[in-house]
């Protein structure tokens, strides 16, 4: 009787144990499989706060996929709507489990850095602000295939802060190119000893990396190390030793002697084959001493040279300030001489309010040939009057902003790069300043504005028209999830008005996001929006929008209508006192209006003269230590230059976030600081 209970106890918790299995097999019971015209698919249905780019990243599939696979997902994503995912060798049943039990939006797996690695191979990157794979390609001399073959999460996104490893770099080329290459700093590692480790002074590699400071010289990020023979191997100069000999004294064990030279006993072991017959008296040993101890290396001398990471050079005025504007002034392609001639016009105005405040200026202006032609451009800066500039603007095409780096390098004259987003040269060289902001900085920084503004209200994204926001829509929302913040996605459809409305709160503000930038789609949004209005006067709309909008006149009292706010990296308000200054000299000086584009060149020339001009007359030539003090009141261009390495120049990182208030104002807030 008692086996049989015993027996029936021991059955009931087998059919226990084995419906708990089966129960947890059911939560993470595979997706459905379906094919599809010969495909295999899983079938999928979309959670709530859920979009295309956590649903691609959940999957290891691009957003292209899930959209060639699913044309309606275009318009947007809707709750427990069903999509079909490729199957692929990506993103097997396990995977998909693994990466469902992470936290929405986390950020990629990133590799420790202090983890060892090899730096003769390999070396790491910490991504940071406005980075993408091409950019971090063009800093390392690499391709981008090699930063994907070393980093296969890559190729799906990379996230502020993820660590990537890059091949160190080669000079394969017969042509004479400078000799470098690429060292992360480690735990433990000072100037001192990064130098000792490369037989450098600490001044070379401060050279090397102009934007070295104590702030910047920190456990994981990269330095450029000069004079250097790529093929060369390295050992650290913590780790590097010197062999002695050592004579064993009566008494003397083999750990009292690892203590007296700080090596460990296996250290010495295998120097010292010998050791395996036990320790003698006599015996001579070899014993791998640290090359650190053997120079007795003292705190004081680490202070010494680490005071070189804090010590600035003083400013090094000049008598008279040399500028050169160097510009395709005779390229008519799509009007652009008429453009660069307005660039000039603002330039010149900002020369003159310079020169009334008391600087002596002089400034040279040259036409420097079309496109990829650079023979005009070359046989100029052969000139003495080229050489003995304090700073250079221009340059349109890749080429000529290749010619004029090369230039500036050579012979240490700081360049503005005015128009170009998209040039590599002012990631390794630390003369340029690039006043076009990167598009990934625009987003980054955007998303950021977006989460500091509106996380306290209820965040609804309407889906429709050319969805052409994605990129930056999908960062906002990475960031919304990583704070708990919870957002609805809708489609733009005619039954908008009556769908939205059980979405809305009657407490918080309703941010309304369209997802594509056009003018079609905001009015559609706008129209259905103000339907809801009519009936519903207790819910408060807020519109969030694009650069683009600022050109949308005709839309204007409608942005007063709903309080609607814009981010921009250029912006001008025609009601500010300065602007319309500004509009009235201009039509004084030239006798004609301002250009009706977007950006102003006037305004852009004139914001470029007065923001550099202004640095060199305070700050004389070396004014980059000081470019975080520089305040100019501009007037379309929000100026806040930042190095993103250490041995690269400068690229403005300004953004404006534009309030069309309900009072009918418009407050252009400068958010780059």
């Amino acid at each position: 009787m008692i086996d049989s209970l015993r027996f029936s106890k021991l059955l009931a918790i087998v059919v226990l144990f084995l419906l708990g299995i089966q129960s947890l097999n059911s939560q993470g019971m595979p997706y459905e499989t379906v094919t599809v015209d010969g495909k295999s698919y899983y079938k999928y249905k979309v959670q709530p706060g859920e979009g295309l780019y956590s649903i691609s990243r959940t999957f290891s599939v691009t957003v292209a996929d899930l959209l060639r696979s699913n044309p309606n997902a275009n318009q947007g994503l809707q709750n427990g709507q069903e999509l079909l995912i490729p199957i692929t060798n990506g993103n097997l049943q396990s995977q998909v489990s693994t990466s469902k039990n992470n936290s929405v939006g986390s950020v990629a797996q990133t590799i420790d850095q202090t983890s060892p690695i090899d730096q003769n191979k390999n070396f790491r990157h910490t991504v940071v602000k406005g980075e993408t794979v091409f950019s971090i390609s063009q800093m390392y001399n690499t391709t981008v295939d090699e930063i994907y073959r070393l980093n296969p999460d890559a190729r799906e996104s990379i996230s502020i802060g993820q660590v990537l490893i890059l091949p160190q770099r080669r000079v394969i080329s017969e042509v004479k190119e400078e000799n470098y290459r690429y060292h992360t700093i480690l735990p433990k590692e000072t100037l001192y000893s990064v130098s000792r480790t490369y037989s450098l002074r600490p001044e070379d590699v401060i050279t090397a990396n102009p934007g070295l400071t104590v702030e910047t010289f920190q456990i994981g990020r990269t330095i450029r190390i000069p004079f250097f023979e790529s093929y060369e191997v390295v050992i650290p100069y913590e780790a590097q030793t010197s062999d002695i000999i050592h004579k064993v004294s009566r008494g003397e064990t083999l750990y009292s002697i690892s203590r007296q030279y700080n090596v460990p006993v296996g250290e010495i072991e295998a120097k010292n084959p010998m050791l395996a017959g036990g320790l003698k008296t006599n015996m001579e040993l070899i014993i791998p001493v640290k090359k650190s101890s053997l120079e007795g290396t003292t705190q004081r001398l680490e202070n010494e040279v680490n005071r070189l990471l804090v010590q600035r050079k003083g400013p090094q005025r000049v008598d008279i300030i040399k500028v050169g504007l160097l510009l395709p002034f005779l390229d008519e392609a799509g009007g652009a001489h008429i453009r660069l001639q307005e660039y000039y016009e603002g330039f010149l105005l900002a020369v003159e309010e310079l020169k009334n405040r008391g600087t002596d200026l002089e400034l040279y202006v040259f036409e420097i040939g079309k496109g990829s032609d650079t023979k005009k451009l070359e046989s100029l800066l052969q000139t003495l009057e080229m050489q003995s500039l304090n700073l250079i603007i221009g340059g349109v095409s890749d080429a000529q902003i290749r010619t004029l780096s090369d230039f500036s390098k050579a012979n240490n004259i700081k360049y503005v790069v005015p128009f170009s987003q998209s040039n590599g040269e002012v990631l390794n060289n630390g003369n340029i300043f690039q006043v076009n902001p990167l598009q990934k900085s625009i987003n980054d920084n955007a998303s950021e504005l977006f989460l500091e503004t509106f996380r306290n209200a209820n965040i609804i994204f309407v889906s429709g028209g050319q969805n052409d926001k994605m990129e930056l829509l999908s960062q906002i929302q990475i960031n919304l999830r990583n704070n708990n913040i919870r957002y609805e996605t809708i489609s733009i459809t005619s039954t908008l008005e009556t769908s939205i409305l059980a979405l809305l709160s009657k407490t918080k503000e309703n941010i309304i996001i369209p997802t594509s930038g056009d003018s079609n789609t905001l009015r559609r949004v706008i129209d259905e929006l103000k339907k809801v209005q009519e009936t519903n006067s207790e819910y408060v709309f807020r519109l969030f929008g694009y650069p683009e909008w600022q050109t949308y006149s005709n839309l204007i009292r409608e942005y007063h209508h709903f309080g609607t706010y814009i981010y921009s990296p250029f912006f001008v308000d025609n009601n500010n006192p300065a602007t319309k200054a500004f509009t009235e000299r201009f039509h004084k000086w030239y006798g004609r209006n301002l250009l009706d584009t977007n950006p102003g060149y006037g305004m852009w020339g004139y914001d470029t003269g007065m923001f550099f001009l202004t640095a060199l007359d305070r700050y004389g030539v070396n004014f980059e230590q000081q470019v975080d003090n520089v305040r100019v009141n501009t007037l379309q261009f929000p100026f806040n230059f930042k190095r993103l390495n250490n041995w690269g120049g400068f690229i403005n990182s300004g953004i404006y976030l534009i309030n069309y208030d309900t009072n009918g104002r418009i407050v252009k807030m400068d958010k780059s600081r």
